[in-house]
């Protein structure tokens, strides 16, 4: 990347960055219980989350409706890794629908995301058209990565703990609303996955957390690592 563009993408993140935070100054994201409480249901809907998978979502409709997206994700979905913002496209519906509901409900705790999620912003139709846009958007293949030097360490994690709920391929299970990791970006991987660790994910799955208890950080890094490399064929 040469000088105009480092400035051009410098300045992009932090246009982004403010515009979040005057959000989120604005709007407080409510606080639900999640996996700190006791029986905690990791994939448990609310009445909003049930109308959005109930709905037939368009697709078309879904991407008028992206348009409060395009800021931080990037109208191709692709998201921002230097801004730890996650890529989108390809990802499965039900799995988009599930997050955002908990972040409108506060199950997730992510105030830059709240703002831009409310029932006064997108409808729980449109959430669901939404999702059904960036699922058939085509998959990313320039997502950033880690250093690479850890990659049989991750790889024999992946395979040990991660693969059974998110596939060999990392290509997740639309059902069980387990996202896909394939070609996610590795800072966003790997801050998820300490977070989910550490508790401060709070609508992670009370399986992974168990899982990932022992992990060390340099774990967590080879592992996230080895999933941004994984690549799915659609």
């Amino acid at each position: 990347m040469n000088r105009p563009q480092l400035s051009s993408a410098l300045a992009l993140i932090a246009g982004i960055i403010f515009t979040c935070q005057a959000a989120h100054a604005e709007f407080k994201q409510p606080h639900a219980t999640g996996i700190e409480t006791y029986g905690y249901a990791w994939n448990s809907p609310d009445q909003d989350m049930n109308r959005a998978l109930a709905h037939k979502a368009d697709a078309g409709k879904g991407e008028a409706a992206y348009k409060v997206c395009k800021g931080c994700h990037k109208p191709d979905g692709a998201g921002l890794a230097e801004a730890d913002y996650p890529q989108l496209a390809g990802q499965h519906a039900s799995v988009i629908i599930k997050q955002m509901m908990d972040i409108r409900a506060g199950r997730r705790d992510n105030p830059r995301m709240y703002p831009f999620s409310g029932e006064w912003i997108v409808s729980a139709e449109e959430i669901a058209d939404i999702a059904a846009y960036l699922n058939q958007l085509p998959f990313p293949t320039t997502n950033g990565k880690g250093n690479g030097y850890n990659l049989p360490r991750g790889k024999a994690l992946y395979l040990k703990d991660c693969a059974s709920c998110h596939g060999k391929t990392g290509e997740g299970d639309a059902k069980k609303f387990y996202p896909m990791v394939a070609g996610q970006h590795f800072s966003y991987l790997k801050r998820e996955t300490r977070e989910s660790r550490d508790h401060g994910r709070r609508n992670a799955s009370p399986e992974m957390v168990k899982v990932l208890k022992n992990y060390s950080d340099a774990d967590v890094e080879a592992v996230s690592d080895y999933m941004s490399r994984l690549n799915i064929v659609r």
